[in-house]
């Protein structure tokens, strides 16, 4: 006894249920409590308790027949030395393991999909007592206590069962409620004392309290049934996407500039996105994270949506409300890396654990960050659980992953001698490619019809092939290529384009290697980049036809789309995480036209299988001309099951009057859009009526059409009786 007591003095007791709580002792029992800070102790339905002298041990000895009268589950009364207030509470030591072995065995597999369900913190009621039951997994240290203002945060108070080699300590703590703050105070190897968040976590404080928070377990009534049916039969290589890349902090703020809840944001967005026509919102980074500025990528709290913007159930209530109008939600998802606040992951038992062990695979010295570990078994796990926890929690349609290229490259963004070779020599990290492919191998088995997609920069083979095939298992891949060659293109004066026509068709040399989405994302309108506006080249009106050029050419393009906020009207300022979006530009005609036109070509895109039907099918395109470089116009076909589309772009100021193009169907074609429409702000030059084939080989085609083209515009084409 007087070594436990003086291991629990410590703070360094592996195991407290050995000592606290109910014991039998002779023909009876004893019972104990260890309580710093208690002036006195009473056992209820016995009386007061006696401390151990030189100690905060309080005990009391019972006869068999004065213990039976104790409840299993006993209560104490606890006097306050320093306020003198008494609180009444059961002890947490008479309560038995609460985590089952099949979830710890699985877990050390790395196999536990549904982890949080265990770890964290959750409110359960254990033989008619309520209360909160912490789990966490942190091998290798002396100690680890549950501290909150529940108990003064003295790590003395409440120290959890350690469950043997699995490295998983618990407690159930009676009496907590939801919204209670804690954290995990943990004792290391080297006698330090740490305070962190609880990485299975499902809610956090604000920034900048780093605290973590007991959610509520009360069910979300959700009412998106229908979309989840619809969504686990969906073909969605065949359907439309045009995503709203959206960072929720800054799209609208309230009138004194803080941050909207997230019900809130439902209710203005979701209509919003739907008049203009878009399929999904991919949101950046939702999870709790404590700098501002890092739009979210620098995540704390893994399974926690930030408070910021509200509750766990407010966020539901955004997606709810998104799928009963038709829209899905994809998530910015980030494996790639961590930071180093001390209050989370970093060096959680106070050596690396949840990253690296090797410092030249451990840290991005670029973005000052820490990587996974993604061969030990348990971190694997962690990330795996975390992205079916938002999915099966949330209902989140899809995932987006960042900086894929960082995880499966050893010499990513590093110097000679900065990295080492894989085993077979290579420069391929083959633990996370193991990780990327198990993680997509579980999303889609279990969850039919949810996407994952990868921000992947180089060209690494088959991201968006399955990986029965070799491939990565992603379901679609953003296209930087695309964009790069097609923003470094536009962002040319007119005059010179005609020397750089191949930045536009050279795209169609891989175009079907992988399934791609097209992004103008927000990484292309921040820091000094200029709005997509403001990249666009000439006079305010050049710059207003080239944006709508650029759009109508990006929805035209085989592939699936994403635009960031604030593009869809054509902001002039590039974007700033600090303030909203300039929304009065609304009533300005020139955007109201780029808002127009957004709106006009995400329906007809969703409209018109020819324009998304093929998105990854080589068959959903035909050039009809790549080569009329001096004039800077180009022509293709975009192929449906019920038909084709003709698409024609001048990408020069210079209207070009009775331009022929070959066409495949000797019948009448009408203009279905214009981008130089007047309705969108154009000039309003264009084709009216009904344009006659004539019997005029030209491209390749038996028959042809004459054109008028506008300046700087798009024309789409249909073919009509």
């Amino acid at each position: 006894m007087n070594n436990s007591l003086q291991q629990l003095q410590n703070g360094t007791h592996h195991d407290p249920f050995e000592t606290l709580g109910r014991h039998p002792e002779g023909d009876g029992e004893v019972f104990r409590a260890f309580m710093p800070m208690a002036e006195k102790i009473e056992l209820i339905g016995y009386g007061g308790m006696t401390r151990i002298e030189g100690s905060e041990m309080f005990e009391a000895h019972l006869g068999s027949r004065e213990a039976a009268a104790i409840p299993h589950h006993f209560k104490l009364r606890c006097i306050d030395k320093a306020t003198g207030k008494g609180r009444e509470f059961h002890s947490p030591y008479s309560f038995d393991p609460q985590v089952g072995n099949v979830d710890i065995h699985l877990f050390a597999q790395g196999k536990h999909k549904q982890a949080w369900k265990f770890l964290g913190a959750h409110l359960k009621t254990i033989d008619g007592v309520s209360g909160c039951q912490f789990a966490i997994w942190l091998p290798d240290v002396q100690r680890i206590s549950v501290v909150g203002d529940f108990n003064g945060w003295n790590g003395l108070r409440h120290p959890m069962r350690n469950r043997g080699h699995s490295g998983i300590w618990e407690l159930f703590i009676p009496g907590l409620q939801a919204g209670d703050s804690y954290k995990y105070e943990i004792f290391t190897r080297d006698g330090n004392i740490k305070l962190k968040a609880d990485p299975y976590g499902q809610q956090m404080a604000q920034r900048p309290d780093t605290t973590s928070v007991i959610a509520s377990k009360e069910p979300y009534e959700w009412r998106d049934s229908a979309w989840l049916e619809r969504r686990t039969s969906s073909d969605w290589q065949h359907q439309p996407m045009s995503a709203y890349e959206v960072h929720i902090g800054s799209w609208r703020l309230d009138e004194e500039g803080g941050f909207l809840n997230f019900r809130e944001i439902a209710d203005q967005m979701v209509p919003y996105v739907s008049n203009l026509g878009y399929t999904h919102i991919e949101l950046l980074p939702i999870m709790e994270h404590p700098l501002d500025e890092s739009w979210g990528y620098q995540v704390s709290g893994y399974f926690a949506p930030s408070s910021r913007y509200g509750t766990p159930d407010d966020f539901r209530y955004f997606i709810d409300l998104c799928h009963q109008h038709d829209i899905g939600i994809i998530l910015d998802w980030v494996p790639a890396h961590f930071p180093k606040d001390d209050f989370a992951l970093a060096r959680l038992n106070g050596k690396t654990l949840y990253e690296h062990a090797n410092p030249k695979r451990g840290e991005h010295m670029d973005w000052g960050t820490l990587i996974f570990d993604y061969g030990r078994n348990e971190v694997r796990n962690f990330l795996i659980a975390n992205a079916l926890y938002w999915i099966e929690e949330f209902h989140i349609d899809g995932l987006r992953v960042d900086a894929v290229a960082s995880m499966i490259y050893l010499d990513y963004s590093r110097e000679q001698g900065q990295w080492e070779p894989n085993e077979f020599g290579g420069r391929e990290n083959l633990e996370a490619i193991a990780f990327l492919r198990e993680t997509n191998e579980v999303i889609h088995a279990d969850f039919p019809g949810v996407v994952t997609i990868a921000e992947e920069s180089t060209a690494f083979a088959m991201v968006s092939r399955p990986t029965s095939m070799g491939g990565l298992g992603f379901s679609m891949k953003w296209n930087m290529g695309w964009m790069h060659d097609t923003l470094s293109y536009f962002e040319a004066d007119p005059v010179y384009r005609q020397h750089h026509q191949d930045s536009l068709t050279f795209s169609q040399l891989y175009a079907w290697t992988e399934n791609f989405v097209l992004p103008f994302s927000h990484d292309e309108v921040v820091h000094l980049k200029g709005s997509m506006l403001e990249k666009m080249p000439g006079d305010n009106w050049q710059k207003f036809a080239n944006l709508r050029l650029i759009y109508t050419y990006q929805m035209t393009h085989p592939g699936k789309k994403l635009i960031f906020m604030g593009s869809e009207f054509g902001q002039w300022e590039e974007w700033n995480e600090k303030a909203a979006l300039d929304w009065p530009l609304l009533e300005v005609d020139t955007h109201q036209g780029i808002s127009k036109l957004t709106a006009d070509l995400n329906h007809l895109y969703r409209e018109s299988p020819a324009l998304h039907y093929y998105d990854f099918d080589s068959q959903g395109f035909q050039w009809i001309d790549c080569t009329d470089k001096h004039q800077s116009v180009i022509s293709f076909l975009r192929h449906g099951p019920q038909g084709s589309l003709v698409m024609i772009f001048n990408f020069t100021p210079v209207p070009r009057d009775n331009y022929r193009i070959g066409v495949p169907a000797a019948s009448a074609y009408k203009e279905i859009l214009n981008s130089d429409s007047s309705y969108y702000g154009g000039s309003n030059m264009g084709n009216q009526g009904k344009i006659k084939t004539e019997a005029v080989a030209d491209m390749g085609f038996a028959d042809s059409i004459v054109l008028t083209l506008p300046p700087l515009s798009g024309v789409i084409l249909q073919a009509v009786d």
